[in-house]
């Protein structure tokens, strides 16, 4: 595989790969005929992001010598990310990045070339790895919003970049409402603060979901697809189902796409999701922080989806019962452990997995991601 990335593009894939960062340690990089792959997921499997950059992106793209399958890889994020650090850097002095992917040593090769006549040569050692791939539709999700990803932006300004998860909703006059969510706090005497925007519906572009829905997913990989789409001026679009279905971002151009699916939270308490209230109601419980996610009983959803995947591209639904969204109210008494761990859960996707000899591969079977060697 060899491309070239010229002018302002550089940064572009720069910024692309700063948005990936915040997700997972480990990049995914594959050669397409449709363009290039860059694929992340974090280790609790809650969060999967993907890039495809066009072949119209690049000054020069081959994604394979002739004769030749494509090869891919999967390398150390921090190691990929240490070439594109600073973005200053890219945008005034780096005239084209030139990647190539070597399989015979083993080497991903990034050439900088600078002003000057200058050339920085980076030489990324990788495994070879397998098909990384998330199961889902954006087109089988009932509710979706588009905006600007400037009116996106200045939205969550004034949320603490501390924040871990925030709520979005529809709420009275189909006014979009952002949220932090904010868990029952053990002393009953301290006070939480609570921060909510609310923006009108002139302001986006679509919205297609009714009043009171509302999703509750993790603001820091939010963060890092929005800060991207601003940056490349591009409209987000924002598809949900009800609490505890993921939710997919898009991002999309003629030159390249984008796509997070986060996993969102199970609210088992109605009064959490009223929205016509200016602050939530505290919860009955307490709920699980993002941390929570390595505890969750992914396996057992993955096993429940081998069952029902049909092709790429399509939603698996587990083969057991789940709540479409949140239950009438009442008061449960303590929950167990096995409960509390159920309240937040990534139900969306685990690894797809096909051998690397083989492009199509056999039918998809989702297990634990592979360490890459052999």
């Amino acid at each position: 595989m060899k491309c070239l990335v010229a002018g302002g593009n550089v940064k572009v894939l720069g910024k692309a790969v700063h948005s990936l960062s915040r997700i997972g340690d480990e990049l995914y990089l594959e050669p397409l005929k449709d363009g290039l792959s860059l694929r992340t997921v974090n280790s609790s499997r809650s969060a999967y992001a993907c890039f495809l950059f066009a072949p119209l992106f690049f000054q020069q793209y081959q994604p394979a010598p002739p004769g030749q399958d494509p090869s891919r890889c999967k390398i150390l994020m921090k190691s990929f990310l240490s070439v594109f650090r600073s973005l200053a850097m890219l945008e005034k002095s780096v005239e084209k990045c030139c990647i190539s992917l070597n399989s015979n040593n083993s080497r991903l090769v990034i050439q900088l070339h600078c002003k000057y006549g200058v050339k920085k040569t980076h030489n990324l050692s990788f495994q070879d790895s397998e098909f990384l791939q998330a199961v889902f539709n954006p087109a089988l999700c009932p509710h979706l919003l588009c905006a600007p990803a400037r009116v996106l932006g200045e939205a969550i300004l004034p949320f603490p970049p501390a924040l871990t998860e925030v709520t979005l909703g529809i709420g009275h006059g189909r006014r979009i409402i952002l949220r932090s969510y904010q868990e029952e706090e053990t002393d009953s005497t301290s006070k939480a603060m609570v921060t909510e925007m609310s923006l009108g519906e002139e302001d986006f572009q679509q919205l297609r979901a009714p009043e009171g829905v509302a999703i509750t997913f993790c603001l820091k990989e939010f963060r890092g697809l929005l800060s991207f789409a601003e940056s490349a001026n591009l409209p987000l679009t924002i598809h949900f189902d009800a609490p505890g279905r993921p939710a997919i971002f898009t991002i999309e151009d003629s030159l390249l796409e984008g796509h997070f699916v986060l996993a969102t939270l199970m609210e088992l308490d109605a009064r959490s999701q009223d929205l016509h209230q200016p602050v939530p109601q505290k919860q009955a419980h307490s709920t699980p922080h993002l941390d929570d996610f390595a505890n969750d009983d992914i396996d057992s959803y993955m096993i429940a989806m081998e069952t029902t995947v049909g092709s790429e591209g399509s939603w698996a639904q587990p083969s057991i019962s789940l709540p479409p969204g949140p239950q009438p109210s009442h008061d449960p008494g303590p929950l167990s452990e096995e409960e509390e761990e159920a309240e937040f859960r990534s139900l969306f996707f685990g690894s797809i997995l096909a051998p690397i000899h083989s492009p199509q591969g056999p039918s998809p079977v989702l297990a634990e991601d592979s360490d890459g060697e052999g």
